[in-house]
């Protein structure tokens, strides 16, 4: 493809494709977009992968299956700028984003949305497909949509996942902070949480670090201290990404209403976890692909070329003027979580590229959304069903970003496949429990008596704790990812996590108590089943060994038996 479809810029970008054909007999075709943006959809589908050609064809049986990686991103000419890649605050993403428009140079203006369409209406024409369907997930529904708005004569069947509007994301990411509160209430209602506050808890917490940030010490898996500060838009940003780690999920009801009372050390480790294990490589998800679009497509409150140093003050003064409820229950501080101040830095022109005038085509559409999706809330998708006459809703309550893969009952899978084959899927899925059980509560810090030790039921009562803050460390790294991961104590000693097991070494949650053992994932549920024995220590806690069978712990402490 030319870099610059005018020719004014001069150079050309070769697009990566790949192309698993049909069983069977043929159906159609279907494109699948990954999101991001910034992730290559090639790299991201894998087609070439026996595990993920047995799932999509199952998915789409009949259907040629197509992915390319967008410009920038996977095999396709990709896009990298590593400060921005590794950059997690917000002052530091505002240095690396403009020094990354700058490296790009010339090349900035041409990774817009709109551009990505083009690319994918010419990656239909080379296979010499003249209509396709177009599977999107998270921002690749968006360019699901605007390819549809664009060339509505090619598509013939629209699949949305986690649906963000084509006029999404606004300058301040408001449609999610906005639906944040209610959203959050929904992990409790399926069972995700103990207790009701959990949303206000994280409203509270979130409004009181934005005045007076949190800052610290960590220590890490190597025994070392590290300054770990969380504001405002750490936190919302943590809750943010729990939506696609049901680990994390079950950890926040929990370090939220701790810090809240007044122990932070858990918010501050699970900040800190956050941040270290969110970090990817640009193969995986290019942030300067991800700049070079958003900062591209806006909208923002200034016009396109205006000069970088001018449009803080237009940012400024629109945030002082937005109406009433924009940021939801969030300070006007929350401004800064959207793409806006993001982009403040990037090189001229800068937002406001419009996509496609339409109108969308009159063609099935099926939209896909979990009940605990953050960043495309479930209203997102209302919206966009509203605008196709032979559209329909799938929500899945309990679920997170990325539904249609990360539902664990696979409701959503099977109504695809029936979708596909002429079927009319369900309104909802039933609910399914969370993967781990969720942590009950993150001990206060001093809370053990310091002259006596615990009884043994309150010793047993602080091991369970401990034992589901493991579960859920476990899930939120080596269990999602498959890969092997050492995660510190909140006051001392370790777990060793690997992809069916962890092991515990003088781990720590609660001053005065330790807990040893190997833990393994034997059944996955949900929930998950864990099997494992734990020898219990330390100077302020009756002394035994537990044995965890699944949801039962059972065994002796001080020589009586428990629980």
């Amino acid at each position: 493809m030319p870099l610059d479809s005018t020719g004014v810029v001069p150079g050309t970008i070769t697009l990566h494709v790949e192309e698993l054909p049909a069983q069977g007999t043929v159906r159609g075709v279907m494109f699948l977009i990954a999101g991001g943006p910034g992730q290559g959809s090639a790299h991201t589908f894998s087609l070439g992968d026996p595990g993920s050609s047995q799932l999509y064809r199952y998915m789409f049986p009949g259907y040629t299956l197509v992915a390319y990686d967008d410009r920038g991103t996977g095999d396709s000419g990709l896009l990298d700028c590593p400060a921005l890649q590794v950059a997690n605050t917000v002052a530091a993403e505002e240095i690396a984003t403009a020094q990354c428009g700058q490296q790009l140079g010339a090349a900035a203006p041409f990774y817009s949305t709109a551009i990505h369409a083009q690319d994918l209406d010419a990656v239909r024409a080379s296979l010499g497909f003249d209509q396709v369907g177009l599977w999107g997930v998270s921002y690749g529904t968006k360019l699901a949509m605007a390819y549809a708005l664009a060339y509505p004569q090619h598509v013939n069947r629209l699949l949305l996942d986690s649906v963000l509007p084509p006029e999404l994301p606004d300058p301040y990411e408001s449609n999610v902070l906005q639906q944040m509160p209610t959203t959050l209430k929904t992990l409790c209602s399926t069972g995700g949480c103990y207790g009701t506050t959990f949303s206000a808890n994280v409203v509270t917490l979130a409004n009181k670090l934005a005045a007076a940030p949190l800052t610290g010490k960590v220590t890490t898996s190597t025994g070392k201290q590290k300054s770990v500060k969380v504001d405002g838009i750490e936190l919302i940003s943590v809750v943010l990404d729990s939506d696609l780690s049901p680990g994390l999920a079950e950890q926040l009801p929990a370090v939220t209403a701790a810090a809240l009372r007044g122990n932070t050390q858990p918010l501050l480790r699970l900040a800190y976890l956050h941040d270290t294990g969110n970090a990817e490589s640009s193969i995986d998800l290019s942030s300067a692909l991800y700049a070079a679009t958003v900062c591209h497509d806006g909208p923002f409150p200034w016009d396109p070329n205006t000069p970088p140093d001018q449009r803080n003050a237009l940012l400024q003064n629109a945030v002082a003027t937005v109406p009433a409820g924009t940021f939801g229950p969030f300070g006007s501080w929350a401004y800064q979580f959207g793409n806006a101040d993001f982009c403040l830095g990037w090189p001229s022109p800068t937002g406001n590229a419009p996509l496609g005038a339409g109108p969308l085509p009159d063609v099935p559409m099926l939209a896909v959304s979990g009940g605990y999706d953050m960043r495309t809330p479930t209203a997102g998708a209302q919206s966009v069903v509203a605008r196709f006459p032979q559209g329909h809703l799938l929500v899945v309550p309990g679920v997170g970003h990325s539904t249609t893969t990360a539902d664990p009952s696979g409701c959503a899978i099977n109504a695809v496949r029936g979708w596909i084959q002429g079927g009319t899927p369900p309104n909802s899925c039933p609910v399914t429990p969370p993967l781990v059980v969720p942590v009950p509560v993150v001990p206060a810090a001093g809370v053990l008596h310091p002259k006596r030790l615990a009884t043994a039921k309150v010793t047993y009562a602080e091991v369970l704790d401990t034992v589901r803050d493991a579960e859920a460390l476990w899930l939120m790294t080596s269990g999602e990812s498959g890969q092997s991961a050492t995660i510190p104590g909140i006051y001392g000693g370790t777990i060793a996590a690997t992809a069916r097991s962890f092991t515990l070494k003088n781990y720590s949650i609660s001053r005065g108590l330790t807990v040893s053992g190997t833990v393994k994932y034997t059944k996955f549920g949900p929930p998950l089943v864990f099997q494992g024995a734990l020898v219990v220590a330390g100077t302020a806690v009756s002394h035994g060994l537990l044995v965890l069978n699944g949801s039962t712990l059972a065994g002796a402490l001080a020589g009586k038996k428990v629980p």
